[in-house]
C-alpha cells in the first residue's frame, strides 16, 4: 500500500466523513442508470476485432485466502466481483507478487510484464541511491514514466531497464492500434507529484511559467486535485479524447523503441473530467454522485481516496465516452481511508479482519461492483466484447491478536492502542512492531558501519561508500541484524523471536531480480524480516526503541507465502470458463503477454513472462504454444525463475547462512556456489523466455524435445540449489 503521510483519529474523521456525504456538486456527470451504447472509436483488438474494451483493474492487498480460520477471504466478501470470476472466466489463486513485494513493484511488474530488474522498481515503495560520495539518499518509487531518479548525480530514469533506458511504456502498444488509454491511479502511469521544479512533473507536462504552475505553487492540494493521479494517453485516432482538445499535450516517450512521436496526452482530472463526462467538470462515482477531494472539489480524491467506487465510476465514465482500455487502482481494504476536512487529504487506520468497519468497507466495494457491472451492462460494455482482468499488487501478513470482532467504546472503531510494554500487550491488539534499527540509539550496537534502511518489513540496507559485500564492516552489520532477536507480542505473551527471517545480499539480490541497470541503487543487503516487524531508524514511538502501534497492521514486501502468494482473474472474449484454479502457478509477469496474445498485440522487447494457456480457450491458445510440452515448460520456467520459484527460495535459504555466518571459508563458498547456479539459471531462462515470446507472438514453434530438455534444466538447476546447505 501507499503508506499515508497522516493518521487522524476515525471519530473525528467519520465526522468529516458524513459532513463530505452532504456535499453535492452541480452537474457531475460520466453514466448513469441507463444510457447508450459507448461512443464510437476506431478499438478493435484480438481475433476477428472481438475485443473493444479492456478493462484492468489491480486492488491494493486484497486476499483471497481467509486471514483468519473464522473470517472469510476478502474477495470472498465482494460476491458480485468474486461470482464474475469465478463462473464467467478462470481465477488462478496461486499467482505470486515480486521482490519486495510492494504496491509500486507488483503493479509495474504486472504493466510491464517484466521483473524488477528490467522494469527499475526493484526496491519499492522508496529505495536509496548512492551520490557520487557514497552517501545514501532516499526517494519515492512513485514517479511518472520518464522521470529520473532525482538524487544528485543520478539521472537515470526512475523506471529504469536494460541498458540504462526507460522501460517501455505499457499503453504504447495500445495507442499505435488506435485505442485509447486511461489511468486512474495506477503507479506511474499518470502525473505522480506537482513539483513545478525543473523535471518536476508539472513542468514536464505543461511547463514553467503555464497556468498549471502557477496554481501548482500557489495550492499545491488544488494542482494534486487537478493534474495528479488521473490521465488519458491517447491515439492518432480522430474519434480520440485528445483530437481537438486544447487541453492535450505531447505524450512524450523519447527511450521508446521505434519511436513515438505525434501522440498526445490529458495529463489531470481538470482535463480528463469534461473530456468523459460529457462536459461536466466532475466525473460521478458508481452510486451517481460527485467523486472530489476531501473538501468537495472535482477532480482525482487522492490515492487513498482511490476507494472502489471512485475508481470504478472513472473507469464507467472513460470506457462509455471514448476511452476503450483503462487501467486502474482500488485502494486496500484492509485500512479504512476517511476524508480529513482539516488537512484536505485521507486519513487511515488499520482494521482486523472480522472487524466491522473492515467488513463494511468490503461490503461498499462490493455493491459498487454490483452497480458498475450493471451500469457497464446497460451500456452495452460486457463479457462479450470487453476483457476483463484483476488482480492485486501483493498480499500481506496481518500484525494483530485480534480473531473475533469485539466492541469499542463508540460501537464502531475498535479501541486499538499503542503498546510499549510487548510481554503484557493485550489479546486484541492490533498494529506491527516498530522497531529502531539503529546502531547505538536503538536495537542494534554501538559502532556499526554508517548505513540507511529503506523503512520497511523487509530493509534494504544501504552502507555508506558503497563497499563490496565483502567489506568487514558489511560482513558485522549482516551478522548483528541476523542474530537479533526482539520480543514480539503476538508470539507466546511477547517471547523473543528473530527478527531476520531470511537475508540476500547483492549475490542473491541478482537472483532474485533485484539489481538494475542502475548501479547507484543497488542495496548493499535486504534483511527479510519476520512479518510482525516494522524496521526504520527513529523510535516507533516517543522513548522505546520497540513498540506495537494500531496506525498500521498489514505487512508486506516480505518473503512469507501470504505476503507473495497473490490471486488473478482473467474473464471475456478468448477466455476459459475455468473457475477456480488453485493448481497453476503464476506470478505477475505472465499478466500482460497474456492480455496481449488475446489482443493480437506485442510488445517491442521480450516479456519475462509467458502466456497463461491455462485460461484461454482452445481457439484462442496461439498454434505455437499448443503442444503437449507447454504447460510444463511454462511452470518450469516460472519455478526456475520467479522471485517466489523453488530456485530463488532455496537459493536465498544458503544465502541467509552465508550471512549469518562468521566463517570466512562458509561465506565464501557458498556465495560462490549460489553466483555459478544464478548464471547457469539466467542463461536457460533466457532462452526459455525467447523461446516462448517467439511462439505466442511470432508463430515459431516449440519441439517436444527442446521443451523438455529445458524443463530437464530447470528441474536440475532446482534440485542443486536445494541441495545448498541452508
Amino acid at each position: 500500500m501507499r503508506k499515508p503521510i497522516a493518521l487522524a483519529m476515525l471519530v473525528g474523521a467519520l465526522a468529516a466523513l458524513a459532513a463530505l456525504v452532504a456535499v453535492q456538486v452541480a452537474g457531475a456527470s460520466g453514466h448513469g442508470a441507463a444510457g447508450p451504447g459507448p461512443k464510437a472509436g476506431s478499438c478493435s483488438l484480438g481475433q476477428h476485432g472481438k475485443v473493444k474494451h479492456v478493462i484492468y483493474l489491480q486492488f491494493d492487498n486484497v486476499h483471497f485466502a481467509p486471514d483468519r480460520s473464522n473470517v472469510a477471504g476478502d474477495l470472498v466478501q465482494m460476491p458480485h466481483l468474486f461470482n464474475f470470476l469465478k463462473q464467467d472466466g478462470t481465477l488462478f489463486t496461486n499467482d505470486h507478487t515480486i521482490l519486495i513485494s510492494h504496491t509500486a513493484g507488483g503493479i509495474t511488474s504486472s504493466l510491464t510484464g517484466l521483473y524488477p530488474d528490467r522494469m527499475g522498481q526493484t526496491t519499492s515503495n522508496g529505495y536509496d541511491a548512492f551520490d557520487s560520495t557514497g552517501t545514501p539518499h532516499n526517494t519515492s518509487s512513485f514517479k511518472y514514466w520518464t522521470d529520473p531518479v532525482g538524487v544528485s548525480g543520478d539521472n537515470l530514469p526512475n523506471m529504469v531497464t536494460d541498458g540504462q533506458k526507460t522501460t517501455p511504456a505499457p499503453w504504447a502498444p495500445y495507442t499505435r492500434a488506435g485505442c485509447d488509454v486511461g489511468g486512474v491511479g495506477t503507479a506511474n502511469i499518470e502525473l505522480e507529484n506537482t513539483s513545478t521544479a525543473a523535471g518536476g512533473d508539472i513542468t514536464k507536462v505543461f511547463g514553467n511559467p503555464s497556468p498549471e504552475a502557477t496554481e501548482a505553487n500557489s495550492d499545491s492540494q488544488a494542482a494534486q486535485t487537478d493534474f495528479v493521479g488521473i490521465a488519458v494517453h491517447c491515439s492518432q485516432s480522430p474519434q480520440s479524447v485528445c483530437a481537438n482538445n486544447a487541453n492535450a499535450r505531447p505524450d512524450q516517450l523519447p527511450d521508446e523503441p521505434g519511436g513515438y512521436t505525434g501522440f498526445d496526452g490529458l495529463f489531470g482530472a481538470k482535463y480528463v473530467d469534461p473530456a468523459v463526462a460529457n462536459g461536466s467538470p466532475c466525473v460521478a462515482d458508481t452510486s451517481g454522485n460527485p467523486i472530489t477531494d476531501p473538501v468537495g472539489r472535482c477532480g482525482f480524491p487522492g490515492f487513498d481516496g482511490m476507494l472502489a467506487k471512485n475508481s470504478l465510476g472513472y473507469v464507467a465514465a472513460m470506457q462509455e465516452n471514448g476511452v476503450p482500455v483503462t487501467y486502474a487502482y482500488i485502494s486496500d481494504a484492509h485500512d479504512l481511508h476517511v476524508p480529513t476536512l482539516s488537512t484536505d487529504s485521507y486519513s487511515s487506520s488499520a482494521t482486523g479482519p472480522g472487524e466491522i468497519t473492515h467488513e463494511q468497507q468490503l461490503k461498499d466495494y462490493d455493491t459498487a461492483f454490483e452497480n458498475f457491472f450493471q451500469n457497464l451492462q446497460q451500456h452495452g460494455i460486457n463479457k462479450g466484447n470487453t476483457l476483463f482482468v484483476v488482480t492485486v499488487d501483493e498480499g500481506d501478513h496481518f500484525a494483530g491478536g485480534i480473531g473475533t470482532p469485539q466492541q469499542g467504546s463508540d460501537n464502531l472503531i475498535y479501541d486499538h492502542r499503542s503498546c510499549t510494554n510487548l510481554t503484557a500487550c493485550p489479546s486484541n491488539q492490533l498494529g506491527e512492531v516498530g522497531v529502531n534499527l539503529s546502531s547505538g540509539t536503538g536495537v542494534l550496537p554501538a559502532g556499526e558501519s554508517p548505513f540507511d534502511i529503506h523503512f520497511d518489513d523487509a530493509p534494504t540496507v544501504y552502507v555508506s561508500g558503497q563497499p563490496p559485500r565483502d567489506n568487514a564492516g558489511v560482513r558485522k552489520l549482516e551478522q548483528d541484524m541476523g542474530s537479533l532477536m526482539l520480543p514480539d507480542p503476538y508470539v507466546n505473551h511477547g517471547q523473543s523471536i528473530p527478527a531476520a527471517d531470511q537475508m540476500a545480499d547483492t549475490v542473491e539480490e541478482q537472483t532474485l531480480h533485484m539489481v538494475n541497470s542502475d548501479p547507484a541503487r543497488t542495496p548493499t543487503f535486504t534483511m527479510f524480516g519476520n512479518p510482525d516487524f516494522f524496521f526504520q531508524l527513529s523510535n516507533p514511538c516517543s522513548g522505546f526503541k520497540e513498540c506495537a502501534a494500531p496506525g498500521f497492521a498489514w505487512n508486506h514486501g516480505d518473503v512469507q507465502q501470504e505476503i507473495g502468494n497473490t490471486w488473478v482473474g482473467f474473464v471475456g472474449p478468448g477466455i476459459a470458463k475455468g473457475g477456480v484454479d488453485s493448481n497453476t502457478w503464476t506470478d505477475h509477469t505472465n499478466v500482460r503477454p497474456t492480455i496481449l496474445s488475446l489482443l493480437g498485440l506485442k510488445d517491442d522487447y521480450t516479456d519475462d513472462g509467458h502466456v497463461l494457456v491455462q485460461g484461454l480457450d482452445k481457439p484462442s491458445v496461439p498454434k505455437a504454444l499448443d503442444g503437449p510440452k507447454i504447460a510444463d515448460l511454462e511452470q518450469a520456467d516460472d519455478q526456475v525463475n520467479a522471485p517466489f520459484g523453488q530456485f530463488a527460495l532455496a537459493t536465498l535459504a544458503s544465502s541467509t547462512k552465508a550471512l549469518k555466518s562468521t566463517s570466512t571459508t562458509e561465506y565464501n563458498d557458498l556465495e560462490n556456489s549460489i553466483t555459478n547456479l544464478t548464471s547457469q539459471r539466467d542463461t536457460l531462462a533466457g532462452q526459455i523466455r525467447s523461446a516462448l515470446n517467439a511462439a505466442a507472438f511470432d508463430g515459431v514453434p516449440i519441439s517436444n524435445s527442446q521443451a523438455q530438455s529445458w524443463i530437464d534444466q530447470a528441474n536440475s538447476l532446482i534440485s542443486q540449489a536445494q541441495a545448498l546447505p541452508h
